[in-house]
């Protein structure tokens, strides 16, 4: 377990993988509370809250009276899916995939004046520009044009860009990643999009705009992610508490 990682969240992370490797069976429900908590070495009220996170990731439900299911549409290995109450990058979100990334663009700017309002900073406030292609198995799944204050995220260097940037955020600079606000939007491919995610000519691609905060309230990221629309799948779960 990570130093900054509370219990919960870990053994969340664990039955995550569970899930996604199909160690339970679909048709019965996993494994219950008590079980779960006596296998962790946790209290009832841990385990409860770890399989809450997956009940609003959209990956388990509860049918009262018989138990947790997996949903099953959520083990669709073919798409990313994006839910919509989580701040994860890339390689978070496929799950332990081996990701490539082709940086073509890292360089320090001054921001322009939309850059500058979307990240909350000055225009003469140097900021990292940061382009990239992110591939699974050899396919392309997105392009992401990242825009970070180089005072929030010192030390940036071509190989912490050719893994993850929210791990080095976390785990080598200690900061926590809070909340985002987020926007996604149909577009039509350009020739970015023709180059590097393989799109044809009259393809889709589904473009997400966020800005990310840590919990200290300071923006540290401003993006436009340019997603294949077969490789994307935005999820929602609204659940009713009564």
């Amino acid at each position: 377990m990570a130093g900054n990682q509370t219990k919960y969240s870990f053994i969340a992370e664990e039955i995550r993988k569970r899930i996604k490797n199909q160690d339970y069976p679909l048709d019965k429900p996993i494994p219950d509370e008590m079980s779960l908590a006596k296998e962790f070495g946790c209290s009832r009220m841990t385990m409860k809250k770890a399989l809450e996170v997956l009940v609003l990731e959209g990956l388990l439900y509860r049918k009262r009276g018989h138990g947790t299911f997996i949903i099953k549409s959520a083990l669709d290995a073919e798409r990313l899916h994006i839910q919509s109450q989580e701040v994860n990058g890339f390689t978070k979100l496929v799950n332990g995939e081996k990701v490539d990334t082709v940086i073509l663009r890292f360089e320090v700017i001054f921001p322009d004046e939309k850059i500058a309002e979307k990240l909350h900073v000055e225009k003469e406030t140097p900021v990292y520009e940061i382009l990239r292609v992110r591939s699974v198995a050899s396919e392309p799944y997105v392009i992401e044009h990242t825009f970070m204050p180089v005072q929030i995220v010192p030390g940036l260097t071509k190989q912490i860009l050719e893994g993850s940037i929210y791990s080095y955020i976390q785990e080598e600079l200690n900061q926590k990643i809070a909340s985002s606000y987020k926007q996604i939007r149909a577009d039509k491919s350009n020739k970015l999009d023709h180059d590097y995610l393989k799109c044809q000519q009259d393809d889709p691609v589904m473009e997400v705009e966020q800005t990310v905060y840590l919990n200290n309230g300071v923006a540290f990221e401003y993006s436009i992610s340019r997603h294949r629309y077969d490789k994307f799948v935005f999820t929602t779960v609204n659940i009713s508490r009564r």
